[in-house]
């Protein structure tokens, strides 16, 4: 399932981000990603929600933090 108006700002050394990207690849989950190794993302991703941490989904341009939070929000779209 891919879900549109989604943007995930991950960084791979982030084990957090590494917890809510297995479980999207384990259930089938695709969004738009933004790995902020890339100074880019980061200024965009401190622009929309004013802090730099990952992982960060952004939703309709509303910023959610902390992978738990992250991976409920996924769970529900699942069901």
């Amino acid at each position: 399932m891919h879900l549109e108006n989604h943007t995930l700002y991950y960084r791979m050394t982030c084990p957090y981000c590494v917890k809510v990207v297995r479980f999207m690849e384990a259930h089938g989950i695709t969004t738009d990603m933004a790995d902020t190794t890339d100074p880019a993302n980061v200024a965009r991703l401190t622009e929309i929600g004013g802090k730099r941490q990952v992982p960060c989904l952004v939703i309709n341009g509303k910023a959610l933090y902390e992978s738990a939070d992250i991976i409920s929000y996924f769970a529900g779209k699942l069901s």
